[in-house]
């Protein structure tokens, strides 16, 4: 069936097929975190080797996106897909058999290379297959389910440390990724898009600046700001960064046409993305930690402490839904930013040794309200804006912007957290959360001026045009 005159009904099978394994792609962003004290006690490792666990799997995951994007169009969207949960599930057994903390951050970083397959195409499975009316209604339903994800890992995570073992967060992905390939197989369609040229330069580019920034922004604090390693890795980051915009520019196929950018709407919606990302999701891993390393909780009850804001980040998406299409997505979108910076600036002012948990409900709801009020929208609001006949490309390089800015906003948290405190006591861990969260929401308001922007020119009473058709299967 052509995707442009998909039905409903026909539209079920492959809202299945794409949520499960984006599910569990978005869970395993947040599921270790709660998990991280038990995990560096079971390895032996260091309070920044511990931070890498994270790190490893949303560095390769930002850093090949886009190239996953690319292979889907050449290869097919389905094929690179189920590849991608393949990976995933592998690595994931990888990551379960960890001995040693540098195996489960290699198998961690494997993991993200299968996660950067499934994450977009995902999306360019889903809005492929259905009629220009219902896409942006999709890409909304896309970013539920992957908010569902986010906000379950925390809970997830703490549960199954506590009942079980850390190791199972990871076995429990093997049989929901065997699934996953066996529903993709039977139910989604293949499709493919323009046959770009693949751009290993601008790959290599790519993750080599990306990695040598994030390191250097780790280490910084621990090794110096000025010293040797640091330094040249944030220039050699620098310019290998500064080369793959170059290489955009001049190359005769590139994986981030610049050209999308002109479109301002485009332009302030991965601006939003970046800020929004960047400034939320460091803070809310080191808030996790925070009750373990502070307030002595278990796994479980950190994860259910966050669940004012992260359960509600996904149960007030149809609020923010109903009110986007009143009032126009960057209005809804601006407010969100708003609450969220005041949220966690909130949470970063009475951080404390001795605060009693109900003081955190507040921030904790404002941030929650914040999240919904951007997530779905947002993605929304990234496709309407995609140039003709560019939706794959657009939504590729969406999801690119959000997973690098995670990527970094996680570094420079960790960064801002080691330069004022650190593990070594419950008092220096607040000392460095504070800050940490405080950087966070500076970073989300510089969002909301960005959404204020665009939403001073927004009219309305007119609904945002239809995102262009993308490309016609073969």
């Amino acid at each position: 069936m052509p995707a442009t005159t998909a039905t409903s009904r026909s539209l079920a099978p492959v809202l299945i097929a794409v949520s499960i394994p984006l599910f569990i792609v978005a869970l395993d962003n947040m599921v270790v975190g709660v998990a991280l004290s038990r995990i560096r006690a079971d390895l032996h490792a260091s309070s920044s080797g511990g931070q890498w666990v994270v790190i490893a799997y949303a560095l390769p995951f930002a850093a090949i996106l886009l190239t996953a994007c690319t292979l889907g169009e050449r290869l097919g969207r389905r094929r690179v897909f189920l590849a991608g949960i393949v990976v995933f599930t592998l690595a994931s057994v990888g990551c379960a058999l960890s001995c040693r903390i540098w195996q489960l951050d290699v198998a961690r970083a494997v993991q993200g290379v299968g996660g950067a397959a499934v994450l977009p195409l995902s999306l360019t499975l889903l809005t492929h297959a259905a009629p220009d009316r219902t896409r942006s209604v999709l890409a909304g339903v896309w970013g539920v389910v992957h908010a569902l994800g986010l906000a379950a890992g925390p809970v997830v995570g703490g549960a199954v440390v506590e009942a079980l073992h850390w190791q199972f967060i990871f076995w429990f992905n093997v049989p929901v990724g065997v699934l996953a390939v066996l529903l993709g197989r039977a139910l989604l369609p293949e499709s493919y898009g323009d046959a770009r040229r693949f751009d290993p330069l601008g790959v290599v580019l790519f993750a080599v600046g990306l990695f040598l920034v994030v390191w250097g922004v780790v280490r910084g604090p621990e090794e110096g700001w000025v010293s040797g390693p640091v330094r040249n890795a944030l220039i050699g980051g620098g310019v290998a960064l500064a080369g793959f915009v170059w290489r955009q520019a001049r190359g005769g196929a590139p994986a981030v046409p610049l050209s999308l950018f002109r479109s301002r709407g485009f332009a302030l919606t991965n601006a939003v993305t970046f800020t929004f990302s960047a400034g939320v999701y460091g803070p809310i891993f080191l808030t996790g930690q925070y009750f373990q390393a502070v307030r002595d909780v278990s796994p479980l009850t950190a994860g259910t402490r966050l669940l004012p804001w992260t359960l509600l980040s996904t149960l007030a998406l149809p609020l923010a839904t109903r009110f986007g299409e009143r009032l126009g997505s960057q209005r809804i979108i601006a407010t969100g930013q708003v609450l969220l910076a005041a949220a966690l600036i909130w949470t970063g002012l009475i951080a404390g040794l001795h605060t009693p948990y109900t003081q955190f409900i507040g921030p904790f709801v404002l941030g929650g309200l914040g999240m919904a009020l951007t997530v779905a929208p947002i993605t929304g609001w990234a496709v309407s804006t995609a140039p003709a006949n560019g939706l794959a490309v657009a939504s590729g390089v969406n999801n690119a912007v959000r997973q690098t800015s995670v990527t970094v906003g996680i570094a420079v948290a960790v960064a801002v957290f080691s330069s004022f405190g650190s593990y070594a006591s419950p008092q220096s861990f607040v000392d460095g959360l504070r800050p940490a969260d405080t950087s966070g929401g500076l970073i989300v308001a510089a969002g909301a001026l960005f959404a204020f922007s665009a939403a001073l020119r927004a009219d309305p009473s007119r609904p945002a045009p239809p995102p262009s058709a993308p490309e016609e299967s073969r």
